[in-house]
């Protein structure tokens, strides 16, 4: 499926957006909202570094290190956070690379997936390893939901494989739950379920995105980031193309698309509430070691005029 063009296109930086200060000198690789308040976010980078923003008064409340890049980061609870990256540390446990972190409030368990083939259970009490799961490849992104009648379920894929059934060829590139969506490197997004009724996979579908046409040549970029909108179960993607789009995924239609960002976009994520949008606008190394903008995180006010199934 190619989903149908934009109904309107979001406005330019201005009063309902506005980029934060004292940001990651190096490439973001997660931003995470507070689970109870659009107030402090969450920023994990390429730097070392992992900062703990209010949102509210532009400013950083916290910044601590690690040892080399940071390639995840992920709130507990309100007051307290994990991330995990390639000096071997999962703070506060030890793990071989971890890149990429979940909580799963519903049993109480951060989940971790890792470039040494593992998925593993933390219980953020002791803390301590709860369990190990070997997995075939290296793990490039996970994501954990409540299915009441399955049980909890948890997607992580692969290199160039993912442990549930793809309507992607390609590398996977990120995944995201409420259905379950997936985006890839081939300027895709799988819409999935896990329903095995044929009712319900009748339903499946993918489509092209994040592509541009100039002088006759139609450029590909990354899908890199996903965020559900918990009001409205809309999403937003974010692509190597530095365009965020919202997409309407039950009547198969974009809803906007906001401006150009400067880069990348590296990673989204909506605010518990709906109220906001984290924009990390990163370059992610597509071409090499070449000169880029600044890397840079924005937050955007959204409306339900952008986010709102119609």
């Amino acid at each position: 499926y190619l989903l149908r063009p934009a109904l309107r296109t979001a406005g330019m930086t201005g009063a309902n957006e506005f980029k934060l200060t004292q940001g990651p000198e190096d490439s973001v690789s997660a931003v995470k909202f507070s689970p109870s308040s659009a107030q402090f976010l969450l920023v994990s980078s390429w730097d070392c570094t992992v900062r703990l923003f209010d949102v509210s008064a532009n400013s950083m409340r916290m910044k601590y290190q690690h040892l080399a890049p940071v390639l995840d980061c992920a709130f507990y609870d309100p007051a307290h956070a994990w991330s995990g990256g390639l000096d071997n540390q999962l703070k506060t446990k030890r793990s071989r690379w971890c890149v990429t972190i979940c909580y799963c409030p519903e049993v109480n368990v951060m989940v971790t997936g890792s470039w040494d083939m593992s998925v593993r259970l933390w219980d953020p009490r002791t803390p301590c390893n709860a369990g190990t799961f070997t997995q075939p490849e290296k793990v490039y992104t996970l994501s954990v939901a409540v299915n009441f009648s399955c049980g909890n379920l948890l997607i992580s894929t692969l290199l160039g494989k993912c442990l549930v059934r793809l309507a992607l060829v390609m590398l996977t590139r990120c995944v995201c739950f409420q259905g379950y969506v997936l985006s890839s490197i081939e300027g895709r997004v799988a819409v999935e379920y896990l329903d095995p009724s044929l009712e319900v996979q009748k339903k499946k579908y993918a489509f092209k995105c994040h592509r541009l046409k100039e002088n006759g040549i139609e450029q590909v970029f990354p899908v890199n980031a996903i965020s559900f909108h918990s009001v409205h179960n809309t999403f937003a993607t974010g692509g190597s193309d530095g365009f965020v789009n919202i997409w309407d995924p039950f009547n198969k239609k974009r809803l906007c698309q906001f401006h150009r960002y400067p880069t990348s976009i590296a990673s989204l994520a909506f605010s518990t509430d709906g109220s906001l949008l984290a924009i990390a606008s990163s370059y992610m190394q597509e071409q090499g070691d070449v000169s880029h903008p600044a890397d840079a995180v924005f937050i955007r006010q959204v409306t339900d005029a952008e986010t709102k199934p119609k």
